[in-house]
C-alpha cells in the first residue's frame, strides 16, 4: 500500500490490515489516537512519566487484543475504554503498594481563612445561579458532565441520545456558561 492509502484509510480498514500483519497500519492507528489518549491519561495521572508508561501499556493491550475489537463500537471508544481501564488498574496497583501508615494517614489540615470561606461561598452561589439560568436540556447535561463527572458514554446511555448530540449539547452548554461568566465580569 502507498502512504496516502494509510492516511485516508478509516479505522476499520487499518484494523483489518493490522490483523493481517501490516505493522505500518498499526503505526497509523497509534499516530491517530496517541495524542488524545495521552491527554486523557495526563489529566488523570500524577506525572508525565506515568502517563507515558500508561500510554505504552494501553497500546500494547490494543495490539495484543486487536482481534477482540468489535466494529459495533468506534475504534476510538474501544481504545478509550482500554486506556481508562489501564489507568484504573495502575491506580489500584499503586494503592496496594502503599504501606498501612500511608493509606490511613490524614492529610495536613489546611483550613481557609474566614475571608477565603466567604469568597468561596459567594463563588459557589454565583456558579449555581449561572447553572440555573441555563436552558434545561443544557443544564442537566452540564451538571452530569462537569459536576457529576459522567463520561460521554455514560451520558449517552443515561439520556438515550446519540453520541454526536451529547457532544454538541455539552459544547453548547460550556459556551453558554462561558458567555454568562464573561457577561457578568464586564
Amino acid at each position: 500500500m502507498e502512504i496516502v492509502d494509510y492516511i485516508i484509510a478509516d479505522d476499520k480498514r487499518l484494523v483489518e490490515l493490522s490483523l493481517a500483519g501490516d505493522d505500518i497500519a498499526f503505526e497509523y492507528l497509534f499516530n491517530r489516537y496517541s495524542d488524545a489518549i495521552r491527554r486523557l491519561l495526563l489529566q488523570r495521572s500524577a506525572s508525565v512519566e506515568d502517563t507515558e508508561d500508561l500510554l505504552q501499556e494501553t497500546f500494547i493491550k490494543v495490539y495484543v487484543n486487536l482481534q477482540r475489537y468489535s466494529a459495533e463500537y468506534t475504534f476510538g471508544q474501544w481504545i478509550y475504554t482500554i486506556a481508562r481501564n489501564t489507568h484504573i488498574d495502575f491506580e489500584r496497583r499503586r494503592q496496594e503498594e502503599l504501606s498501612i501508615d500511608e493509606k490511613f494517614s490524614a492529610p495536613a489540615a489546611s483550613t481557609p481563612s474566614p475571608e477565603e470561606s466567604l469568597i468561596s461561598i459567594q463563588q459557589h452561589s454565583q456558579i449555581e445561579q449561572y447553572i440555573n439560568s441555563l436552558p434545561e436540556k443544557y443544564r442537566s447535561i452540564f451538571v452530569m458532565r462537569f459536576l457529576e463527572d459522567y463520561s460521554y458514554e455514560e451520558i449517552v446511555e443515561k439520556l438515550h441520545l446519540p453520541m454526536g448530540t451529547v457532544k454538541t449539547q455539552i459544547h453548547r452548554a460550556r459556551e453558554l456558561m462561558c458567555n454568562l461568566i464573561r457577561s457578568n465580569e464586564e
